[in-house]
């Protein structure tokens, strides 16, 4: 690994936050180590009995002896798996201990998707989670992430945290992994560094304050905010839980650790506050804060006045041209809509919230995308194919091999055996769906999405 070299400020805060000798034990392990392999697997697509070494505080967290070559593996497209830090994945020991029952969930700052994709792999059936992200580039990178996980019980949105305050108090849990100067990083993306200061550290601190003082509005008295950043300072950490608790409202809850698996607690002079630091010499992983807090009070928060959509609503239809409930497990759980000639499957349970939602929200996913009518033809979406509600014998399937499914995701002309049923297809690698042909024959059109396509060439 090349060397890396670290601000002196930095050092300093971290030489006055910790015992210089695990100070300087922390410096080491950035400059002269290197960052653990992790995924995650999706349960509802995927069971791999090879994977022995396991994250000790999430249940389908393993550690990989080195790092493959993820674009090139089909299983990582088909949405089994994710590749997230391992220690981030704590958030599904804090989720499991505080949510109990069904909950309306927000990962208010999701991008890129691990924290929602665990969200949805770990919350008790029959929730709903709202996945958001502002930043519309990496929002696109969000949504390709869920639909690929294949949960139909979520929504996509992109907006800021203030657009959900027409809402009122609305939500059992809010997941807040907010922007943050990135110190816990620093090992893994040594870009980072260059953009770290104490001056940046103390606008990530405001900024961070901004955000939870927006959503807090939103939560439900008796919620849970998961607050979380993936720097080590006190001063965007400690400085803030202090914050919501004094200035918000809130109160800590502990959560249940392990002593083997090196997590620190509470780092600032005269806090008390139930709160847990990732360090890379103590644990294996990247820098990681988290804490739960519970909202005591109301904030006498009210639904209000929202904001109106340009966008056309997807508005609950009667199926019309094609038999849309063969295509489902439990379609009497489902809602048909459409919009702009796309059709989509929402959960029946959240239909009213799902109005609610269009009416103030940009939602860029919601449910199942079935597809659209071509004619008097039904085309099926690729969300379609991800959906783990997807009914097994919908469609014709073909297996193919690796070859056959890097060329497919390419999004490159394939041909399949010669007793291949004509019409639309579901290819399948080792069992899995990886997403539609129309097959002609002659050759399949390949139906992948060409802006999810692989660019890079295979060694």
């Amino acid at each position: 690994m090349s060397e890396i070299h670290l601000p002196n400020d930095f050092i300093n805060e971290m030489r006055s936050q910790l015992e210089l000798r695990e100070a300087d034990a922390l410096l080491h392990a950035i400059t002269a180590t290197t960052s653990p392999v992790s995924i995650r697997i999706n349960p509802e697509k995927w069971q791999k009995d090879t994977l022995s070494e396991r994250v000790p505080w999430c249940e389908t967290g393993y550690y990989l002896p080195e790092r493959p070559s993820f674009t090139f593996d089909p299983l990582f497209h088909a949405g089994c798996y994710y590749v997230q830090e391992a220690s981030s994945m704590f958030v599904e020991r804090i989720l499991k201990e505080c949510v109990k029952t069904p909950s309306l969930v927000l990962d208010l700052c999701a991008a890129p998707g691990g924290k929602s994709t665990l969200a949805l792999s770990c919350l008790p059936q029959g929730s709903l989670l709202v996945s958001n992200e502002p930043i519309r580039p990496r929002a696109n990178i969000l949504m390709e992430n869920m639909v690929k996980w294949g949960c139909p019980n979520s929504v996509v949105t992109c907006n800021y945290a203030s657009d959900f305050q027409y809402l009122g108090e609305l939500f059992d849990v809010v997941i807040a992994d907010v922007p943050c100067s990135g110190e816990g990083m620093f090992r893994k993306d040594t870009g980072s560094i260059s953009e770290w200061s104490m001056e940046n550290v103390k606008m990530c601190q405001r900024r961070q304050r901004e955000i939870v003082g927006d959503i807090w509005r939103c939560l439900k008295p008796g919620g849970v905010l998961i607050y979380s950043t993936c720097t080590y300072n006190t001063h965007e950490d400690e400085e803030n839980l202090e914050w919501i608790c004094n200035e918000l409202g809130g109160r800590c809850l502990p959560i249940g650790t392990d002593p083997s698996w090196g997590i620190s607690g509470n780092l600032l002079d005269g806090s008390s506050l139930p709160c847990y630091h990732f360090f890379p010499h103590k644990s294996r992983g990247e820098g990681f804060f988290a804490a739960a807090v519970v909202k005591e009070e109301s904030t006498g928060e009210q639904s209000g006045q929202s904001r109106k959509r340009d966008k056309k609503k997807a508005k609950p239809v009667v199926g019309k041209g094609f038999e849309w409930k063969r295509l489902l497990k439990s379609p009497e759980s489902y809602e048909l809509r459409e919009a702009d000639g796309v059709f989509s499957a929402f959960p029946q349970a959240f239909s009213q919230l799902l109005d609610r939602f269009m009416q103030g929200l940009h939602i860029l996913h919601h449910g199942v995308e079935l597809g659209e009518m071509k004619g008097k033809k039904f085309c099926p979406s690729h969300t379609l194919a991800m959906s783990t509600a997807l009914l097994p014998d919908a469609f014709a399937t073909a297996e193919i091999d690796h070859a056959t499914s890097i060329a497919y995701l390419r999004r490159e002309s394939i041909v399949l055996d010669s007793d291949t049923p004509r019409g639309y297809v579901l290819l399948t690698h080792e069992g899995v769906p990886l997403g539609f042909v129309n097959n002609l024959g002659n050759r399949a059109n390949n139906l992948y999405p060409e802006h999810w396509k692989i660019r890079q060439r295979e060694g």
